[in-house]
């Protein structure tokens, strides 16, 4: 087993994104207030002090204000002679005089920008990065880094091996929390860090030809059920994300949440060859003298400290490496392989719930499996089509860069909808003598193995009770490494009358998109595959087909260059396709069999690029 990785990084962030107005006290905006700069400088060494103390290296990712600023300057080279800390460049933090002067904006946000000035700001903050150091940076990041930016970077600046490159699942959910008004949408990508392709930077890289040449790391690690389910900002080991989200004890201000959630991801080495990977990012706004999210400073400062001292003890009884970001991009180029999936079986540790997910990444796809439903897949996202998606001012898409879903429950409904319509979601039905009950109904467990380069989840067997017959089923989910498919396998193991048959649908309810609003789905293609092929031409009028004995069923959908399709494993199954309906503007795709007592049935759900 190799030690659990950390990173610490921290940014001499001078003017902090929303701290000019607390420092400020209603004068009016003057982003180079003194006691700005001086307080923003104080809570850096701060942060730099508690990780020092407690035996961790840090990133330091220099910010263009703060290369404007000599104290900074010299204190990022001291602590790099004593301590080892890297020094690197963040895109953060442009806000300062200079960069405004200069560029006539109050955009910070970098993958905003068109891409001639996403090109001219990174010349600017390199070439000035090198006057003051000497050298290029070998590490680089910002909330988002789209793959336009990230591959321009990388051939301007080949000294860049690792970036902070996303926020796992800052979508739409982070925007409602804040009061509509962030504008930082990039839902769909790793939680953990990958190898992000020349062509999308949410996508792994498949091969060495896709590869951008930098190891990404996520923004921050998030607690993958509650930031999934809620706002993410308020679920992180980033230890003011815990205090955003009001889980510690206001009497002893302890907060045990925090110390789970980093022993949660210690514990992703099960899944993972023995690989476990843990980050704090962190800007000096969160530790503000006036306060944050309620908090007083004192509170701030302590939560800090404590989580600065949780890695020190792990790292002091040998089950912790801290790494510099750079140290990191090596240390994973020799650890993982590119079709190396990423694996989290995620549990509940903050509700009191049994709830499990699964998360499962790859180049070729994103998946979420929930046991409260039942192994319904109810988040997917197709990266076998390596989406081009350019992010920017000049583009189609200014702002959203979140990668497209073909399934997700929490912005299409999934399972559970309130009226007429289907929400998106793979799951199966079972049907007996005009009874039918959905799988997405049967609570369970899973547990994890790997077989050779396999990796299954066995879920516990669950009870389907009809009027005059029980039926006992299990599921087994299997991803074969490299093979852009997921197998899903039931087996009857049990049935009250064993001469009983029962009808088991498996079914598929998508769409796609990255927000809660619907797409146009006209130009999908929907097919029933074989011999006698069947097609429809998405035109919202539910209409179905259905072939006995289908080689596939699938969908086409050239707005996101992407084909889904399901196959079986036995050819008395009947394949079926359906369209939607303007209000339930979704595609259905399925397969029908009769089933007996200790029959198993497995279906394959296929990704591929639709040219």
């Amino acid at each position: 087993m190799d030690k659990f990785v950390v990173n610490i990084i921290h940014r001499p962030e001078l003017v902090p994104e929303y701290a000019e107005k607390v420092t400020g006290h209603g004068k009016a905006e003057d982003i180079g207030r003194k006691a700005l700069l001086t307080e923003s400088l104080d809570i850096f060494k701060t942060q730099q002090r508690l990780a020092h103390e407690n035996g961790l290296k840090t990133t330091i990712q220099m910010t263009y204000a703060s290369l404007f600023n000599e104290e900074a300057v010299a204190l990022a080279k001291a602590d790099h002679e004593k301590y080892g800390d890297e020094i690197a460049l963040s895109l953060l933090g442009l806000p300062c005089k200079e960069f405004r002067e200069k560029y006539k904006t109050k955009d910070f946000c970098i993958w905003m920008f068109s891409m001639e000035d996403k090109k001219s700001i990174v010349d600017d903050i390199f070439a000035k990065f090198h006057d003051i150091f000497g050298f290029y940076p070998e590490s680089t990041g910002s909330y988002y880094l789209d793959a336009d930016l990230t591959n321009y970077i990388k051939e301007a600046y080949p000294s860049v091996k690792c970036a902070v490159a996303t926020c796992w699942e800052e979508g739409p959910k982070a925007y409602h929390t804040c009061n509509n008004s962030w504008y930082t949408l990039f839902d769909g990508g790793p939680w953990a860090p990958w190898i992000p392709s020349k062509q999308n930077t949410h996508a792994p890289a498949a091969n060495e030809t896709e590869d951008s040449g930098i190891v990404a790391i996520p923004h921050l690690s998030r607690d993958l059920i509650a930031c999934y389910d809620g706002n993410g900002s308020n679920f992180g080991t980033h230890p003011q994300n815990v205090l955003r989200g009001m889980i510690y004890d206001s009497q002893t201000w302890e907060y045990p949440y925090m110390y789970n959630l980093i022993d949660q991801y210690r514990s992703l080495e099960k899944y993972n060859n023995g690989y476990a990977y843990n980050m704090m990012f962190v800007g000096p706004a969160w530790m503000n003298k006036m306060g944050r999210w309620e908090a007083p400073y004192e509170l701030l400062e302590k939560s800090y400290s404590d989580g600065c001292a949780y890695y020190g003890k792990l790292k002091k009884e040998g089950k912790l490496i801290d790494m510099t970001m750079s140290e990191f991009a090596d240390y994973y180029r020799k650890k993982k392989s590119y079709t190396e999936p990423e694996c989290a079986l995620w549990r509940d540790i903050l509700y009191g719930s049994d709830k499990q997910l699964f998360w499962y990444c790859d180049p070729y796809m994103r998946v979420c499996v929930n046991m409260d439903q039942g192994g319904a897949i109810v988040d997917l996202r197709p990266y076998a089509a390596k989406l081009e998606w350019p992010v920017g001012i000049g583009t189609k898409h200014v702002q959203d860069a979140s990668y497209p879903f073909l399934i997700q429950e929490k912005y299409r409904a999934g399972y559970f909808t309130h009226y007429a319509g289907e929400g998106t979601v793979r799951s199966a039905k079972l049907s007996y003598h005009g009874e039918e009950v959905d799988l997405c109904l049967c609570r369970t467990k899973a547990h994890f193995s790997q077989e050779g380069n396999v990796r299954i989840l066995t879920l516990d067997p669950v009870e389907i009770e009809f009027y005059d017959l029980t039926v006992k089923l299990q599921t087994k989910i299997s991803f074969e490494e490299g093979s852009s498919n997921i197998k899903i396998e039931r087996t009857i193991l049990e049935m009250s009358n064993p001469e009983a048959e029962v009808e088991l649908n498996e079914y598929m309810v998508a769409c796609y998109g990255t927000t809660e609003y619907p797409e146009d789905m006209t130009g999908i293609t929907l097919k029933c595959e074989g011999a006698q092929e069947k097609s429809i031409s998405y035109e919202y009028k539910c209409r179905e087909e259905q072939l006995a004995g289908a080689d596939a069923v699938s969908a086409v959908i050239p707005a996101i260059e992407t084909k889904v399709s399901m196959t079986p494993s036995n050819k008395e199954a009947v394949g079926y396709v359906k369209e939607g309906y303007a209000f339930s503007p979704m595609f259905t795709l399925g397969y029908a069999k009769t089933v007996s007592d200790k029959e198993v049935f497995a279906t394959w759900l296929n990704l591929e690029k639709a040219n």
